[in-house]
């Protein structure tokens, strides 16, 4: 100020206007404020040495344990118009009960006794194909007869071959007896009319009767000679016959067997025939028996993908969705990867449900309320999409607090791993430097051995 006013301003004015600067120009009051001081602070500092329940946070949902307890989709086999609703939305439906009626929308199963058609269709491919066996089993028994009728027939040709060439032999062992015979009277005949012609040494009758001994000899001889010939001719023909039996019956066995191959190729294409009929029968049976949705299992319908009487749908085309009936809850937790070796099968979890009033102190436990605890059961060996690992928490089996009925599938959940206890001032230095939770390196051995095991 300037003082430049006659007013002056005393110099305790500010003390006597304001009790709170009276109070600190006393002595015992700032006694009394540095004692409290201290005990703040010692207290501080004897919290410091608290021990403090290391920790890693999570953030998850609420989910089943079993893959088969989660929501599903309702999906049809078949494409079909939608003909009616038996369920509504939210309704509790048993494994089996239908859901929904379907109406064919296919021209090939238009037909209302398409089952009946088909079955006169295989009986009557059941009869053609009993036929065709028939068949096939009297051209069989027919090549047997003439591969019998061959080798009969065969071994008779072939005596009779063998019968003509010994007759051959018979008869060319005549001729040439009959020719030695016919040679020895020609030089009697010769040697006689050489005698008669110079000398007249013998009569004519002798030489006359040489003559007609050559004379029988000569036609004995051509007898024999003819008999040799029809003998040759029997051989070649009997070896012609023989020839032409073979032939004859190759060719009979080669039409039967063609007959034969054809039938069973008739036989095997109406097998084949028959077998598409019946599974195209049962292929019908099928399809008809999903005509009706039905439930997989035990849950509730909350959800109605296709909506409306006469909408089409598409074959594997969801319909509704399904939220299983769960036997085990679960809460799928998802923590930072650098987290992730300090965690093991086993770990203590406390978890806080979204909408659940809680007070939570996370490095104190105990002291928590409206908490509820869990247990690590799965531990993903393969990272989520952000980076981060997913696991598994079920209620833990030591503790008689159960999760609470209310709790519904896809609920937020925030979740703390329970680790080590260490002293609150460690924890501050970790949690200021960034350093991530420890555990022992016998503890951590031991864990990741059970978890090997298991």
């Amino acid at each position: 100020m300037l003082n430049i006013s006659q007013n002056k301003v005393p110099k305790d004015w500010a003390n006597q206007q304001f009790q709170a600067l009276r109070t600190m120009n006393t002595y015992e009051n700032g006694r009394i404020l540095a004692i409290w001081l201290m005990g703040i602070s010692l207290l501080l500092t004897l919290c410091l040495f608290l021990p403090w329940q290391q920790n890693i946070p999570g953030k998850g949902k609420l989910t089943a344990l079993d893959p088969a307890h989660r929501p599903q989709q309702i999906q049809t086999a078949i494409a079909g118009r939608i003909t009616s609703w038996k369920v509504k939305e939210g309704q509790y439906v048993n494994k089996g009960d239908t859901i929904l009626t379907l109406a064919e929308i296919k021209d090939d199963y238009f037909d209302p006794d398409l089952l009946k058609r088909l079955s006169e269709q295989l009986n009557a491919k059941e009869t053609s194909i009993k036929a065709t066996e028939n068949q096939v089993a009297a051209i069989k028994m027919q090549i047997i007869a003439l591969e019998n009728g061959r080798k009969f027939t065969l071994q008779k040709t072939r005596n009779k071959v063998k019968q003509n060439r010994l007759k051959v032999i018979s008869d060319s062992t005549d001729f040439e007896a009959e020719k030695i015979q016919f040679s020895t009277a020609k030089l009697q005949y010769d040697r006689f009319k050489a005698l008669f012609e110079k000398d007249g040494l013998i009569s004519l009758t002798d030489l006359e009767r040489r003559n007609l001994k050559l004379q029988e000899t000569t036609a004995k001889k051509m007898s024999a000679q003819n008999k040799y010939f029809v003998a040759k001719n029997e051989l070649i023909n009997s070896l012609i016959e023989l020839s032409s039996v073979d032939a004859e019956y190759s060719d009979k066995i080669s039409k039967a067997s063609s007959e034969l191959g054809a039938k069973q190729s008739y036989l095997a294409d109406a097998q084949s025939e028959y077998s598409k009929l019946r599974n195209k029968i049962s292929n019908v049976e099928v399809r008809t028996q999903n005509y009706a949705l039905t439930a997989p299992q035990d849950g509730f319908i909350i959800k109605a993908l296709k909506v409306g009487l006469g909408e089409t749908v598409k074959e594997n085309e969801a319909l509704a969705t399904i939220m299983p009936d769960i036997k085990v809850k679960a809460v799928e937790l998802y923590v930072k990867a650098m987290d992730v070796p300090l965690l093991s099968r086993g770990r203590h979890v406390r978890l806080q449900f979204d909408g659940w009033p809680v007070l939570q102190f996370s490095g104190w436990p105990n002291a928590s309320v409206g908490t509820f605890g869990g247990e690590v059961i799965v531990i993903d060996y393969v990272a989520s999409v952000g980076g981060d690992y997913r696991i598994l928490v079920v209620p833990d089996r030591n503790t008689d607090e159960p999760w609470p009925d209310q709790l519904r599938l896809g609920s937020g959940v925030n979740g703390w791993v329970m680790l080590n206890d260490v002293p609150v001032w460690y924890e501050l230095w970790r949690q200021i430097n960034g350093f991530p939770p420890t555990i022992s390196m016998e503890e951590a051995e031991k864990s990741f051995d059970k978890q090997d095991k298991k």
